[in-house]
Formats: C-alpha cells, sequence, structure tokens
C-alpha cells in the first residue's frame, strides 16, 4: 500500500496566510445562549450563515427555550426555518433535540462530546462548533463542506471522509488553533476558494496549494506569472 502523501503544508501555516484576511469571530451564526447555537448549528447544514440569521430572530423569539422548543409543532417549526431548505427534516430534528434535552439533561445543553453526539442527528462537527463557541472547549476540528473541499485541494489530507480528514487535520494544527482553523477555512471557501472555479489568482495559498500547482496550467483566466 502507498504511503500518504505528505501534506504540503501545516495546519499553522494556513493559519498564519488567512489570518489577517478574515475577522476574528467565534462564529458567524447568532445567538444569545448555548442553545440557540446549537440549533442555529443545525439549521445551517445544506444552507448560509446569512439565511439561518435572517430567520433564528424569529423563530427564538416564538420558542427561546429547549421546553418552548420542544412543545412546537413540526408544522409551525416548518413554517419558520423553511427558506433554510431542508426545512421538513429540520424541523422535526430541532424538535427532537429539544425534547431530548428536556428529559435528559433537564433542559440544558451538555458540556461533553459523548453527551452531545447522543443528541438526534448532531454530529462531531455540530458538537466540535457547541463546545468550541459555546463552552470554550477545544476537542477536534468541525469538518463542514468548505473544510472538507478545502482541506483536501490544498494538500492537507488525502483522506476522503469527514471523520478521517478530521484526524489529520488535528495532526498538523496546535490544538489551541482547531477551531480558527475551520474557521478560516469556512470564511476562504465562501470568498475565494470557491467549488467551482476557485480564484486562484487571488488565493494567498497558492504557492503551496496542491491544486494550484497540479493543475494551474488548466485554470481558466489565470494571470501570467501569478499569483
Amino acid at each position: 500500500m502507498a504511503a500518504p502523501p505528505i501534506p504540503t503544508m501545516s495546519g499553522a501555516e494556513v493559519i498564519r496566510s488567512l489570518d489577517a484576511l478574515y475577522p476574528r469571530i467565534k462564529t458567524p451564526l447568532r445567538h444569545d445562549d448555548v442553545f440557540q447555537l446549537l440549533i442555529a448549528t443545525v439549521l445551517s447544514a445544506q444552507s448560509t450563515d446569512a439565511q439561518v440569521n435572517k430567520i433564528t430572530p424569529i423563530l427564538f423569539k416564538e420558542y427561546p427555550t429547549p421546553q418552548s422548543m420542544s412543545k412546537a409543532t413540526v408544522r409551525s417549526l416548518e413554517r419558520i426555518v423553511k427558506s433554510t431548505g431542508f426545512f421538513h427534516v429540520k424541523a422535526r430534528r430541532i424538535k427532537e433535540i429539544s425534547t431530548t434535552l428536556v428529559t435528559k439533561f433537564g433542559g440544558s445543553v451538555p458540556d461533553s462530546m459523548d453527551e452531545l453526539l447522543t443528541l438526534p442527528g448532531v454530529g462531531r462537527k455540530t458538537a466540535n462548533i457547541v463546545l468550541s463557541v459555546g463552552f470554550e472547549k477545544i476537542e477536534g476540528i468541525a469538518v463542514d463542506t468548505h473544510v472538507f473541499r478545502l482541506s483536501r485541494r490544498i494538500g492537507l489530507t488525502s483522506e476522503k471522509t469527514p471523520e478521517k480528514i478530521e484526524q489529520d487535520l488535528m495532526k498538523i494544527t496546535p490544538k489551541s488553533e482547531w477551531p480558527r482553523l475551520t474557521l478560516l477555512l469556512i470564511l476562504h471557501g465562501r470568498s475565494v476558494c470557491f467549488a467551482r472555479n476557485p480564484q486562484c489568482f487571488r488565493c494567498v495559498l497558492s504557492k503551496k496549494c496542491l491544486y494550484f500547482n497540479t493543475e494551474k496550467k488548466r485554470i481558466p483566466n489565470l494571470p501570467k506569472g501569478d499569483p
């Protein structure tokens, strides 16, 4: 079996290159407490933070706590979260999560990875965000679609599952910087390293990027000599 390729750069190098370009925030998702953070993160799947931020003030005004959301009808939740996509599933999911919080955790969001993973539909990505942003606990790296795409494209990993990608990123990034790496890759994926037609000519990572250095002859509209 061939040995996996050596990463083209470390997580720390990625952070140093991108850090000055993006704001030092914990998450773009607006929330007032850990429960709101959890629900907003669930709603952000296959959606944008901007869209989630449009509907969460309405959602949390009507159902501000696990207790109130657990008593909401699925239909009423669907009406509010519809614009985030997959609203039938999401409405049922946030009601199930709220019910579990009430019945199993006394209405509070648990602060451990193991307990968060017992909540309906909550995986490591959501759990890592809740732990790092809500509780300032660093236990892993949240791998969403942007982190998945960029880490493979840049050359930080060649793995094909979020779980294995997370493990690779953890090995090449100082633990204290795990949440920052996630956020920077997400922001960079949204503004420069698009899924289609990545803007390599204005990317500060291009010189060491696996994709750029193997595909640059095929990249359209790349100015000569750049980057």
